[in-house]
């Protein structure tokens, strides 16, 4: 975007391949930045997504891992950063909700402890890993992390009990490590609302109007929306630290 320019600035987003993590990558990349696409290794959109940005002029190279195995981030944010060079930004995006249908509070009977797994290995132990894996290179650069948290994690419905709880601990964690890295590197977290994007959760068409008619702006979030927020307190914020800015156009306080 031409209002920042990130040149000579580097970043690793993980979950990089479609939605928040690609419109990210790629407004980063536009504004000058290198990027390094996390995606797991067998998803072929990750390689597509390098590629289509190379050909647009950015420079961004590919990262692939899954973060929710041990050891797994560690080898990869380790790999990004050597061919980084140096890493200024950590952009903890990859996420999941467990499942493909979402499950209502009053029906946990249907969360089962393989779902529990599933969301909090991803959602919250990953991020908790690159967050830890990433820390001395972010230290030596003066950087900061943005974790994507979810407006699920602080008393909005979600996909399940499980995801809430899950987001809800990344926006705890955001607060802790902005304790243990600072004064060197800033810590905040972003929180989207309903978003279009390929979220693998099949939403209704009801539910997803009644989103956009309980929105204070009238409409569901594009993924360009909350990349814009990422970028401003990844790069710029100098004073802001162990903050979650909500991004979902007045979508929550409708429900309070």
């Amino acid at each position: 975007m031409e209002k920042f320019n990130l040149a000579g600035k580097t970043a690793l987003v993980t979950g990089g391949a479609s939605g928040i993590g690609l419109a990210t990558a790629t407004m980063m990349g536009r504004a000058g930045a290198t990027v390094a696409l996390n995606f797991l290794p067998d998803d072929p959109r990750g390689a597509i997504a390098v590629g289509t940005l190379n050909a647009e002029g950015i420079k961004a190279i590919a990262a692939p891992g899954d973060i929710s195995v041990v050891g797994g981030a560690e080898a990869m944010v380790d790999a990004a950063v050597e061919r980084l060079g140096r890493l200024d930004v950590l952009v903890n995006n990859a996420g999941t909700p467990g499942g493909r249908v979402a499950i209502p509070p009053a029906d946990y009977d249907l969360i089962s402890d393989e779902l529990w797994s599933n969301v909090l290995e991803t959602n919250l132990l990953g991020t908790f890993r690159c967050a830890k894996a990433a820390a001395n290179a972010l230290r030596g650069a003066g950087g900061a992390i943005v974790n994507v948290a979810s407006i699920a994690g602080l008393d909005a419905p979600g996909s399940s009990m499980a995801y809430g709880a899950s987001k809800a601990g990344v926006i705890s964690l955001t607060k802790n490590f902005a304790r243990a890295l600072a004064p060197e590197v800033r810590v905040n977290a972003v929180a989207p609302g309903s978003v279009e994007s390929d979220w693998p959760i099949e939403w209704t068409e009801e539910r997803k109007r009644g989103s956009s008619e309980r929105a204070l702006l009238g409409r569901r979030c594009k993924p360009d929306d909350i990349a814009e927020v990422i970028l401003f307190l990844g790069f710029f914020c100098s004073m802001v630290t162990a903050q979650t800015v909500v991004v979902d156009g007045g979508l929550m306080l409708h429900s309070l």
